[in-house]
This record gives structure tokens, C-alpha cells and sequence, in this order.
């Protein structure tokens, strides 16, 4: 099976998101430590009553016809693509990329050069356009699927596809790429789910191909191309057909990059290593027509999950305070026991239970020192987490901070908060199943 090398990301690095870099933890001296078996529960921190729908995208592309894209949405990358030898230049606004008033956006590959574009290999002979959310949306697990009517002819290249949102920080392939679906014009009843990752990219990425049945060409119809992704697994799908589905065992011990956020891109490039350049049975303009995109996530307590404890500074455990099950309830580091207090739930619904509650951030607070109690699951995004099993990093995601022991301190009773992540030994959890 052929895949393509890496394209090129041509993305400004302030539209990312923030790199994450070393901020000492709160000055603030510990309280007394709060015993295991501790009966009583401190009085009730108020959580969030909104629901935050931090994991959740969606673009129907309502608008007049011609119009561009939602700004608060999305942003429009301009230029060429030497990485993989694509042979058009990405437009600004909606020269390429335009709502047809019907709902649907309209990306647009045509052979044509209005503005004297550059590209590496001279003046530049296509246009067309490429769509991101960074800076925008990310996302970490969920179901996230493109509604499609991809193009059609040699050299034709559509993708919908996602890139960890560190990617400003540590380059790709560390950065993790998930492609939901490409197609490449020369296998026109055939698209292909990928994961490129370190040790794993380019035409060694891990995926699979999808054809349909019949060899109709998925240019004849609007199709639905998904992942289901959840901690240490992606499933991908067409028109709801499960084709294949990747978990770390896949990886033959390499770095599975996949447990963090992830922004979406939309493109429809023009030649390149993989499809090849367009030839005289290449009909232009094509078009890449996109129904809508989304992202959805269970906001149910109860998402399933993988659960043990979460170990973490000094070998301690993750602990609610006094096994209690208030609303409010602390949760600290303890000396592990074994107890219910201290055997979590890392779901895949972005949840982290136990006792039959959630981990939550106070009053959905996103400040460096939010501290970290346990109450009623409720959807919103002071309960949204993902564990990173590969840095063994607990992130809640709205703040995008980690899960962090008080002072660096390792008594037993040192409460937790969200600080800015940093590597520290103090954000450090390993789940022990």
C-alpha cells in the first residue's frame, strides 16, 4: 500500500496553540494532610452549571453562495507544498474555498495561475485551497467525521485529516497525524486511513485501505468518513463500516502519539509522490464538496474506560480524601491502599471516575492552582481529561493543564490542582491497572 510522505504544514506557529513550558507550582504552603480514612467531607466547591462543549465541532457551512468559511472556525493556508511535490498553491480567502448556498463548502482545484503564484517548481500551474482549525478547535478522542463528495481524475488528492496540536513545538512526525480519509484519483473506488507518528510516517505510516463494493467511485456520492478514538485506540469508518482499527500493539513498540489534542484540516491538493500529476484525462476545475464536519463526544458519566490507580509522585496514588463521596470532596496524593478512593476510571468519554463521580476542576476554573475535587459527572469541560499514556500526562482539556501535586510535595494529603504543564515529576501519573 503507498502513502504519502508529509505534507508540509505551511502553518503560522502563533496560530497554535501555546507551547507548553516550565512555570514553577504555587508558592502557597500545604495544608495538613487529610487521612485515607477520613470520614468527613470539606463543604462543597460549586462546579461549573454550563456544559462545556470543549470536544465538540461542528460546520454545516450555512451562507450565501460565494461566501468564505467561519473565521472563528477556521483558517485558510496560503502556498505550495515542496514536501510532497504538490503541484498547486493554496489560496487566501474564498478563491478556492467558498459556501455554494446550499449548505456545503466548495473546495475548488483549477488549472489556472490569476496572481502569478510561485511555487518550487516555477510559476505555479493550480490553485486550490487548504482549511485548519488550529488556533481554533482541537480536539482529544471523540467521534470525529467529514460528510464528502471527493473529485474525480488523475492526480486528484482530497484528505480530511488531523495534526497533534504540538506540532509548532516538537515538528512532525512527533507531532502525531491521524488521516481520516484520502483518496487518490488513480484508485477512484478506494480511500485509505492512516497513522503517522515518530519511526512511523510517510509511506511507513500504519493504515488500512477501504473500497467499495462493486469498485463504484467514491466520486459518484456523498460518503461519511470517521474515526472513533478513545485513549490508546482509533477505529475508522465509511458510511458507518468499521474497516479497521489501530491501538499501540499495532505499533511494534514505537510511540503511540494519539492521547492529546489534535486540530483538523481540510484540503484538496493538486499532484505530488503519491497521486502523481494531473495528465490529458485530467478534467478540471474539480471540487471537493464537504456537507458538514463534526465532532461529538459522550457527555454520560459512564463512558467505559480502562481503570486502576493513578501513581504518581513518590510512587503515591491519586486519592479522594476520606473515601468520601461528597460534592467537593479533594482529591490528593496518598499513600496507595488499594481502596475505591483510589481506583480511577479513565474513560473514553474523556472522564476520570471514581466512586462513581468524576475529577473536576473547581468551579471550571482554567487559572494555574484550580483545585481538584471530585463531583457529580456533568459533562461540562472542568471534566474533560486526557490521560496521556505514552508522557503520562493528566490534562484537562478547556485549560490545557496538567494534573498537579501542591509544592512538589509528597505527603500524604497534598492536594491537587491544574498548573501549566512541565514536565515536572509532580504531573507525572501512571495508571496501574
Amino acid at each position: 500500500m503507498r502513502h504519502h510522505p508529509f505534507r508540509g504544514t505551511a502553518l503560522a506557529v502563533a496560530a497554535l496553540t501555546a507551547a507548553l513550558s516550565w512555570t514553577p507550582g504555587s508558592a502557597a504552603a500545604a495544608p495538613d494532610p487529610v487521612p485515607a480514612s477520613a470520614a468527613a467531607a470539606p463543604d462543597p466547591v460549586p462546579a461549573s452549571t454550563a456544559a462545556v462543549q470543549a470536544v465538540t465541532f461542528e460546520d454545516t457551512f450555512d451562507g450565501a453562495a460565494g461566501s468564505a468559511v467561519d473565521g472563528s472556525k477556521w483558517q485558510i493556508e496560503t502556498g505550495d507544498n515542496v514536501a510532497n511535490h504538490e503541484r498547486q498553491y493554496y489560496t487566501a480567502g474564498n478563491a478556492n474555498a467558498a459556501l455554494n448556498g446550499q449548505g456545503q463548502l466548495v473546495i475548488t482545484a483549477r488549472r489556472e495561475n490569476p496572481g502569478n503564484y510561485q511555487c518550487w517548481y516555477g510559476r505555479c500551474e493550480y490553485t486550490s485551497a487548504r482549511l485548519n482549525t488550529a488556533g481554533r478547535f482541537t480536539t482529544t478522542y471523540g467521534h470525529v467525521e467529514a460528510r464528502l463528495k471527493v473529485p474525480r481524475g488523475q492526480g486528484m488528492w482530497p484528505a480530511f485529516w488531523m495534526l497533534g496540536n504540538d506540532i509548532g513545538d516538537i515538528g512532525w512526525p512527533a507531532s502525531g497525524e491521524i488521516d481520516v480519509m484520502e483518496n487518490v484519483g488513480f484508485e477512484p473506488s478506494t480511500v485509505h486511513g492512516t497513522l503517522h507518528g515518530p519511526g512511523y510516517s510517510g509511506s511507513g505510516g500504519i493504515g488500512a485501505a477501504y473500497s467499495l463494493p462493486g469498485g463504484r467511485p467514491f466520486a459518484d456520492a456523498f460518503h461519511t468518513f470517521a474515526v472513533d478514538w478513545a485513549p490508546d485506540a482509533i477505529t475508522w469508518s465509511v458510511d458507518g463500516t468499521v474497516y479497521q482499527r489501530r491501538t499501540p500493539a499495532d505499533l511494534g513498540g514505537r510511540q503511540w502519539v494519539f492521547n492529546k489534542p489534535f486540530f483538523l484540516i481540510l484540503n484538496l491538493a493538486v499532484g505530488g509522490y503519491w497521486p502523481g500529476d494531473p495528465d490529458g484525462s485530467t478534467v478540471f476545475p474539480q471540487q471537493l464538496v464537504v456537507d458538514h464536519v463534526r465532532v461529538t463526544t459522550s457527555d454520560s458519566g459512564g463512558g467505559g474506560g480502562t481503570t486502576g490507580t493513578l501513581r504518581g509522585l513518590s510512587g503515591k496514588c491519586l486519592d479522594v480524601a476520606g473515601a468520601a463521596t461528597a460534592n467537593g470532596t479533594p482529591v490528593q496524593l496518598h499513600t496507595c491502599n488499594g481502596s475505591a478512593a483510589q481506583r480511577w476510571t479513565v474513560g473514553t468519554d474523556g472522564t476520570v471516575r471514581a466512586l462513581g463521580k468524576c475529577l473536576d476542576a473547581a468551579a471550571a476554573g482554567t487559572a494555574d492552582g484550580t483545585r481538584v475535587q471530585l463531583w457529580d459527572c456533568n459533562g461540562t469541560g472542568a471534566q474533560r481529561w486526557a490521560y496521556n499514556a505514552s508522557s503520562n500526562d493528566v490534562v484537562n482539556l478547556p485549560a490545557n493543564k496538567c494534573l498537579d501535586v501542591l509544592d512538589n510535595n509528597p505527603a500524604d494529603g497534598t492536594p491537587t490542582q491544574i498548573w501549566t504543564c512541565s514536565g515536572g515529576a509532580n504531573q507525572k501519573w501512571s495508571l496501574v491497572t
